[in-house]
C-alpha cells in the first residue's frame, strides 16, 4: 500500500508540474486536435462522399467501392461522385433524363425534379476538404492555382490541393516521428543502461560498437537504398531507426556509471536484488530526467530527416502525402507563394508544438522543480 501511495504521489507531482507549464499545456491541447484530425484524415479530406442516400438505402462511398451502375448509370466503373452527372442520378434516384444538359439538370435535381418528372430524392454527405492528397483537379486553368472557395490553401503543381497534402503529410510525419523516437529510445536506453551498469569488457566492447555505428554516414546509406530497393514508409522509417538509437547511448551510459555506485544500489546488490529490478527501479527513473531533455532534439530531428530526404527525392516515394515534396514544389514555383506559406508554416508549427510538449515533460520529470 505504501509502494502505492509513494507512487501516486510522484506521478500526481509529475502532473502538477507539467500543468504548470502553461506553454507546454496549451501546447499539448493544440497538437492533440491537429493530429486527431489528421489521423482521421479520411473523415476531413475526402474525393468521395462518407455517406449517400439513394432510394432510401445509406452507402459509404469513403470506405466501399460502389459502381456507377448501381446508381443507375451505365458502367461497372467506380462512380465518380465528382462528376454532376453522376451526383444528378443519386439525387434523381437514376433518372436516365441526367444525361440531357446536366449541368441545368443537376441543378433541378437539386430541388426535387428533373425536367419536371417525380424523383426519389436522395442527398451526398461530403467531407470538409472535398479532394484526397492524390486527388487531380482538371477543372482548373492553371497547374499553380491560387487559393479559392474550393481550395483553401490552393492548387501545386500537379494541381492537387495543397491543403489535403498537408493533412495526409502532418499525419506521415507524426506517426513517423513517434515510431522512430519510440523504438531507437528504446533501443537506446537499453544499450546505454548495460554499458553503463555492467561497465568492464562490456562496456568496452559497446563502445567500440557505438563509436563504429555513429560514424557510418547514414544520408549515404539511405541514398544507395533508396537505389538499389524501392524505398517505402516500413523501409524508411527502419533505416532511420538503425542510425538514431545512438543519440541516447553516452547520455544513458553517464548517468548509469555515476549512480551505479551510490550507498541505494550497493545496499540492493548486497540484499540479492537481481540486476534488472536494480536497473529498472532504481537507476533508470533517475536517468530518465536527462534522457527526456533530449526527445525534443530526437523529435524534430526524425521529422526534420524525413522532410529532407522528401525535398531530395530519397524518402517516401511522390505516391505519399510529404511535407518535403511540397517545399520543393514551392522552391520550383516561386510564382506560387502559397506552396512555401503552407509548408513553411506547416513545420514550423508542428516541430514547435512538439519542443514546447517535451519541455513540459522534462519539466514534469524533475524532481529539482515544483509546481506552483
Amino acid at each position: 500500500m505504501r509502494l502505492r501511495l509513494f507512487k501516486s504521489a510522484i506521478a500526481q507531482r509529475r502532473l502538477e508540474n507539467f500543468r504548470a507549464n502553461r506553454r507546454a499545456v496549451w501546447s499539448l491541447r493544440i497538437f492533440s486536435i491537429l493530429f486527431v484530425v489528421c489521423l482521421c484524415a479520411e473523415f476531413v479530406a475526402n474525393d468521395k462522399p462518407l455517406l449517400v442516400s439513394y432510394e432510401g438505402d445509406l452507402y459509404t462511398p469513403a470506405f466501399t467501392f460502389y459502381t456507377e451502375e448501381q446508381f443507375g448509370g451505365e458502367y461497372l466503373t467506380e462512380a465518380d461522385y465528382r462528376d454532376p452527372i453522376v451526383q444528378c442520378f443519386i439525387r434523381s434516384g437514376g433518372s436516365e433524363l441526367c444525361y440531357d444538359t446536366p449541368e441545368e439538370t443537376y441543378a433541378d435535381a437539386a430541388d426535387g425534379t428533373v425536367a419536371g418528372a417525380p424523383i426519389h430524392k436522395g442527398w451526398l454527405l461530403w467531407p470538409l476538404v472535398r479532394s484526397k492528397f492524390n486527388t487531380v483537379n482538371y477543372d482548373v486553368q492553371t497547374a499553380t492555382s491560387p487559393p479559392d472557395a474550393n481550395h483553401w490553401l490552393g492548387t501545386d503543381d500537379q494541381t492537387r490541393d495543397v491543403l489535403a497534402r498537408i493533412i495526409y503529410g502532418f499525419r506521415i510525419s507524426t506517426v513517423f516521428a513517434l515510431i522512430v523516437v519510440g523504438i531507437s529510445s528504446v533501443l537506446g536506453v537499453a544499450a546505454g543502461a548495460t554499458m553503463g551498469y555492467f561497465g568492464g569488457w562490456v562496456d568496452l566492447f559497446f563502445q567500440r560498437l557505438v563509436e563504429i555505428w555513429s560514424s557510418t554516414p547514414a544520408l549515404y546509406v539511405i541514398i544507395i537504398m533508396a537505389a538499389i530497393i524501392p524505398m517505402n514508409f516500413t523501409i524508411l522509417t527502419s533505416l532511420i531507426i538503425l542510425f538514431s538509437w545512438t543519440a541516447l547511448v553516452g547520455l544513458v551510459r553517464a548517468e548509469f556509471l555515476r549512480a551505479r555506485n551510490f550507498e541505494y544500489v550497493r545496499a540492493a546488490r548486497a540484499m540479492g536484488v537481481p540486476d534488472w529490478k536494480i536497473i529498472f527501479r532504481h537507476l533508470l527513473p533517475n536517468a530518465m530526467v536527462a534522457t527526456v531533455t533530449f526527445l525534443p532534439f530526437i523529435v524534430t530531428g526524425s521529422i526534420g530527416t524525413l522532410t529532407s530526404l522528401d525535398y531530395l527525392g530519397y524518402g517516401l516515394p511522390p505516391s505519399y502525402p510529404s511535407l518535403g515534396e511540397l517545399a520543393l514544389q514551392a522552391k520550383n514555383n516561386l510564382q506560387a507563394p502559397w506552396l512555401a506559406f503552407s509548408a513553411f508554416l506547416t513545420i514550423t508549427i508542428m516541430l514547435s508544438l512538439l519542443v514546447f510538449i517535451f519541455e513540459g515533460v522534462r519539466d514534469a520529470f524533475d524532481p529539482r522543480k515544483t509546481f506552483k
